[in-house]
């Protein structure tokens, strides 16, 4: 299933983010795509507050994994620059785990990630906007994209 979503600035892309984190479960996964100023932490941040973290999240570039509370906890991955090492990260625990998993440039660890995912690829539309594009793979992430689809403005 896939479905694009547009953006005005960054305060929709998180208000976005925010109503998808309802949707979400243990064990889900969001793959994130862009190029870099794309969105992709912009993202992140209003899916923290959907899910009820109160720490400022920032992007994980040098730490590598961030964790956060909230409803659900929540893993925030940067793997741009540990990809050829992601077997010594011990990532299964994360993806498997309690909480709800956000993997930016998560395409340079395909191999590793669970099947049933959700891969957004965002990208920049004009000065402020942004594009998301929802991709939805298994039954899990199907099931959260169709929930998504029918609380959120879409453009096909």
């Amino acid at each position: 299933m896939e479905k694009i979503f547009t953006f005005a600035n960054q305060q929709e892309t998180q208000q976005f983010a925010e109503k998808l984190a309802e949707f979400l479960k243990p064990g889900d996964l969001l793959a994130l795509e862009g190029d870099l100023g794309a969105g992709k932490t912009t993202f992140t941040q209003g899916l923290a507050r959907g899910l009820g973290v109160k720490r400022v999240v920032n992007s994980p570039t040098f730490t590598i994994i961030k964790e956060y509370a909230g409803r659900l906890p929540l893993y925030h991955m940067d793997v741009y620059r540990v990809a050829d090492q992601v077997d010594d990260l011990g990532l299964d625990e994360y993806f498997y785990g309690e909480g709800v998993c956000v993997v930016e440039w998560a395409s340079l660890i395909e191999d590793v990630l669970p099947e049933d995912r959700i891969i957004i690829y965002l990208s920049h539309q004009g000065e402020d906007g942004r594009s998301c594009r929802l991709v939805a793979v298994g039954v899990r992430s199907e099931q959260v994209a169709k929930e998504i689809e029918q609380h959120a403005r879409i453009s096909d």
